[in-house]
């Protein structure tokens, strides 16, 4: 059982991360917005005020399979979970083109032809390491955050990924970023560092320099496109370590620019695991919503702490 500082930091890896989301969609695929202009929670068509995107969204299959018990070792259930990305890729106001790319080539929703899928996408363009699934891995680690499960938990993040994602930097970006919640939840610091230590050798080198790199500088100073799996993990991680609260961190990865609401979902991920969700602004956290509601139905920041202690075994208020 978690204690409570442990499980408020789990609700923050889902809820900073959806609340990043919906902060940073209203500067999406904009030039950076450097200080002292303010970063704020706004409307922007397509989306409404607190709205999170496709980031949050195809994170929440993977928090309900948790949530109802189930494994992310299990064929099935990482099958189901690529049906309910199916599904609402059906009606999605936005959607990546390579992940829609991707679930379109799907033929039977089974994890063998959805990893096929991922790889013709990739052998056709001649790459696939996009952000697509970093910003979604924030709920996996709480599949693993009993003792000894890092291991586990390493395979489970590169299998997810792998669903859409075949080059093997999304793989790694996954497996360290999730490693890093799983040690920020437990033990309330964000350990990339030794995280990248889990991948091999050669790749772990590559990744340490990726990390100078990112922390030399501010996000809006990289100059990697944060399109690319590599340029969002760096500027998510050069908000974490730039920032002084939880607000800052999410403001400093809307700042980036370009894909600015991936940035922030992937940062929020891993800053709501160290802050916990209690650091949040109040006025977010009250008008965040998203699929899979509608305006017939409500799915908010409390419908994800729900789904969150579930997955983790602590009680839900009825």
């Amino acid at each position: 059982m978690l204690t409570p500082q442990q499980l408020d930091r789990a609700v923050g890896a889902v809820t900073a991360s959806a609340a990043g989301d919906a902060l940073g969609a209203a500067y999406e695929f904009r030039a950076p917005v450097l200080p002292p202009t303010p970063i704020t929670l706004h409307a922007a068509p397509p989306w409404g005020l607190g709205e999170w995107t496709d980031d949050t969204s195809m994170a929440v299959p993977i928090l309900q399979a948790l949530a109802r018990g189930r494994s992310l070792d299990d064929s099935a259930v990482l099958a189901s979970i690529v049906g309910e990305w199916i599904g609402w890729c059906r009606s999605a106001k936005d959607v990546g083109l390579q992940t829609k790319a991707v679930l379109a080539g799907i033929r039977h929703v089974t994890e063998d032809d959805a990893r096929a899928s991922a790889r013709a996408v990739h052998d056709q363009a001649g790459r696939s390491a996009g952000n697509g699934s970093l910003m979604r891995t924030g709920p996996v680690a709480l599949g693993y955050l009993g003792e000894g499960q890092a291991d586990a938990l390493a395979a489970a993040a590169r299998r997810v990924s792998e669903l859409t994602h075949f080059e093997v930097d999304a793989g790694d970006a996954c497996v360290v970023w999730s490693l890093a919640i799983r040690s920020a939840v437990l033990g309330g610091t964000a350990e990339l560092r030794a995280a990248v230590g889990a991948l091999p050798g050669a790749r772990a080198a590559v990744w340490h320099a990726r990390l100078d790199a990112a922390e030399a500088v501010l996000p809006w100073e990289l100059p990697a496109n944060n399109g690319w799996v590599v340029g969002a993990l760096q500027a998510a991680w050069s908000a974490l370590v730039h920032g002084s609260s939880l607000r800052e961190v999410l403001e400093l990865a809307v700042r980036a620019g370009n894909d600015t609401d991936t940035v922030a979902a992937i940062a929020g991920s891993l800053a709501g695991a160290v802050y916990g969700a209690a650091a949040l602004p109040a006025e977010w956290v009250a008008v965040l919503h998203g699929w899979p509601g509608d305006e017939f139905r409500a799915f908010g920041a409390a419908e994800l702490e729900a789904l969150v202690r579930r997955a983790v075994g602590a009680p839900v208020a009825e």
